[in-house]
């Protein structure tokens, strides 16, 4: 680990007495270099912590704008609560799920509550309270994922249910699995920033959500063509898409859990990875729709992002950017394909953090080299042969069946009970309004800001729905 406590350590020599010998002035300087160095390291964790908090903001603004506009405020506070249920569960039971100390294996617990959290010294590493903060806001960003991909149809008390038991538990075991010491880690899998362990979470979880609460009223025609049901605002969506890349600074670099010369180097790759899946979203979707898609490619710089949580640590320039250019090839094909199986991703949630995701594990098996800022294995195309491959593969499908068995029996118990699909007349009025009650805008925004089919009308959005919606439509809501 690089040190960079010049000014700190020169100030910490200055204050040597003069008559100390050489030998012990040379020993208190490494004592003050080393206590420097430590709250160098807590200071950038929770720096790195708060711009992952942010990212909370991203989310919401990505939501919101890719959806109507009558479900604003419910999209806000499903973000917003997902913060709060998150910091406060995690800590709770969830750190110590994910964290159980010395643990072997698939399932482990601590204690209750975050151990020595009011510790202020620590001779190295981080303090508990840091590294809570931290790992808390990662607990939240898997969640907050799903919040899209069910937008507009969600009784708002079945979302929260959802999102206490996917940070208290659904979550922590598969970080166990890995960061935590478990399964995982002992066969060498790598996801150095949560391409699987976070995304991959998030991702499944949301396609699960989607399929359970069936699709928002007049998505779908009775031929079974999705109808065009566009977001309200896209210069929302982009911004959203904007702070999301600015988070990732945190989430990224702060992997490192160290204030050392990596973080600008993961820094930039971060940014690679970025451009290069925004740069091959755009250029796929115009080939595909004849048209420079702006959610598409908006969507490609966040598959990059997400592809490249894996192996950032492990991977050259050249392995960044073509894990998230073909990250931001896939999304595209994906967000259509999804669709066109009957699934409504109003975001593309699934096909971004979940497909990506997975897309990022492997990329990680194929390009990681010790040649890499932290590189430790080298992956397929660097001769390491197919161990690492192999082990991504692994670790990705047992990730995937267990968030989905997990995730799905939530969604299917919330929905047989009746806590998860609003009816047909709050998901017509719209959930700002059914569930917070008042609308997120005024009432000219809700006059035909968004109307289905991309045609222009000056009628209510509830006047359109129920002109596609047939008569039996009501019978999808519980």
């Amino acid at each position: 680990m690089f040190r960079k406590s010049v000014f700190l350590g020169a100030a910490g020599l200055l204050s040597v007495p003069l008559l100390a010998s050489p030998a012990v002035a040379q020993d208190e300087a490494g004592v003050i270099e080393g206590a420097s160095q430590v709250v160098l390291d807590n200071i950038f964790i929770f720096l790195a912590a708060v711009l992952v908090l942010f990212m909370q903001a991203g989310f919401a603004l990505v939501e919101s704008g890719l959806t109507r506009a009558k479900n604003a405020s419910n999209i806000m506070m499903k973000n917003m609560m997902d913060a709060c249920i998150g910091i406060l569960v995690f800590a709770a039971v969830g750190y110590s799920i994910a964290y159980p100390g010395d643990f072997n294996g698939w399932v482990g617990f601590a204690q209750f509550g975050v151990a020595d959290f009011m510790t202020i010294e620590a001779a190295s590493g981080l303090i508990p309270s840091v590294d809570f903060f931290f790992q808390a806001v990662f607990a939240a960003t898997a969640a907050t994922i799903v919040s899209g991909a069910v937008a507009g149809r969600t009784q708002f008390r079945g979302y929260l249910l959802y999102s206490l038991v996917l940070t208290a538990l659904i979550y922590p075991i598969v970080v166990s699995w890995q960061w935590g010491g478990g399964w995982l880690a002992e066969r060498g899998f790598v996801d150095f920033a949560g391409s699987g362990l976070v995304h991959m979470v998030g991702g499944i979880a949301a396609l699960m959500g989607a399929i359970i609460i069936k699709p928002r009223l007049g998505k779908f025609g009775a031929d079974g063509k999705p109808n065009a049901m566009p977001g309200h605002s896209m210069p929302l969506a982009i911004l959203g898409v904007m702070v999301l890349f600015v988070g990732w600074f945190g989430f990224n670099p702060g992997s490192q859990l160290a204030a050392d010369l990596a973080v600008p180097v993961l820094a930039a790759l971060t940014a690679f990875a970025a451009a290069a899946g925004g740069a091959a979203a755009m250029v796929t979707s115009w080939a595909v729709l004849k048209k420079p898609d702006v959610s598409m490619t908006g969507n490609g710089m966040l598959a990059g992002l997400v592809a490249i949580c894996s192996g950032i640590g492990d991977m050259t320039p050249v392995g960044t950017l073509i894990t998230g250019a073909v990250a931001g090839t896939i999304v595209v094909v994906a967000v259509l394909g999804i669709e066109r199986m009957g699934i409504d991703d109003p975001v593309g949630a699934f096909s971004v953090h979940g497909v990506c995701g997975f897309w990022g594990l492997i990329a990680t098996g194929l390009f990681a080299t010790t040649s890499g800022t932290n590189g430790a294995v080298d992956g397929l195309f660097a001769g390491g042969g197919a161990g690492l491959l192999v082990d991504q593969v692994v670790g990705g499908l047992a990730i995937a069946a267990f968030v989905a068995v997990t995730s799905g029996l939530l969604f299917a118990g919330l929905m047989a009970a009746g806590l998860l699909r609003v009816s047909e007349e709050e998901e017509l009025v719209g959930l700002d309004v059914s569930e917070h009650g008042a609308p997120g805008y005024g009432p000219e925004m809700l006059r035909g800001s968004a109307p289905i089919g991309g045609t222009k009308s000056a009628r209510p959005i509830d006047v359109e729905l129920r002109e596609l919606v047939p008569d039996t439509a009501g019978s999808a809501a519980s």
